[in-house]
């Protein structure tokens, strides 16, 4: 397997360091081994219902280290978008966001100085995974939006993975607003570039000294090929070996397991 001297690293998650509640066992000496060498990386997220304290706990619990500063969700990166985009418009006084979405996306939003209203007017519209997905939310969302407010979402994940096999994701609730609305959100997180750029900026690293990790052509690697960085798809999550025979857009490097790339 030919390799570069990667300056920084980008982590999926789900598939990537855990399976659910379970540490994938590699991905801990993989994690310790970083540390050891004091090579800066972060772990970027779809996860737009928990914070970086509540990853961290989670990970921790799974014995694997890390503090929230090694964290960036698709809800911190909303909230950056949203921040550069009122800039752009000269509208950063009084921004206000109606916020359909769990803890983590609030709590990036409020610590981003935005106020959360949860009824129409408001400046934003941004739609993260809700599991108390209401009528009366997407009813204000489309009040809102009909009435000037920008759309934006944390992921078009149409379905995700649990216990209980696949349940509907971030995507499938922004559809029903973009359906409604005949307007389409401004997606954040992967496979758009947009998350992948702003983690880069956070490790101050250009996208050639880079490698992102992850387990699901369909957004890692697809993130990856959007923003121009080097791509390792692990076979530890959804992807197969089997699957990039016939995808449109191949990983750089794929390995069965973490164990499998030497990080030199």
């Amino acid at each position: 397997m030919n390799r570069r001297n990667y300056k920084g690293y980008l982590l999926d998650l789900d598939g990537t360091v855990y399976r659910g509640g379970t540490v994938i066992p590699e991905a801990v000496s993989f994690i310790r081994t970083l540390k050891e060498k004091r090579i800066p990386y972060l772990y970027v997220t779809n996860n737009s219902s928990l914070t970086p304290e509540q990853l961290t706990e989670r990970l921790q619990n799974m014995g694997v280290e890390a503090s929230p500063e090694d964290f960036f969700t698709s809800s911190m990166a909303v909230a950056a978008i949203i921040r550069q985009m009122a800039r752009e418009s000269e509208t950063e006084k009084n921004v206000t966001v109606l916020a359909i979405g769990e803890t983590g996306l609030k709590t990036a939003l409020a610590e981003a100085g935005y106020e959360i209203v949860e009824k129409a007017p408001a400046s934003y519209v941004v739609v993260g995974i809700d599991r108390k997905f209401t009528y009366e939310k997407m009813k204000q969302a489309t009040l809102a939006i009909y009435n000037g407010a920008r759309f934006l979402s944390t992921n078009c994940d149409r379905a995700i993975p649990t216990e209980e096999e696949f349940v509907p994701g971030n995507g499938a609730l922004t559809a029903s607003i973009a359906y409604a609305t005949q307007t389409e959100p401004i997606y954040v997180g992967k496979p758009e570039e947009t998350i992948i750029r702003l983690a880069l900026e956070k490790l101050g690293l250009r996208a050639d000294e880079a490698l992102l990790i992850g387990d699901n052509l369909e957004t890692d690697i697809a993130a990856g090929a959007k923003s121009g960085v080097d791509t390792l798809l692990v076979y530890s999550g959804f992807s197969q070996e089997v699957d990039v025979e016939h995808a449109a857009v191949k990983p750089t490097y794929t390995a069965h397991t973490l164990a499998d790339w030497k990080i030199i």
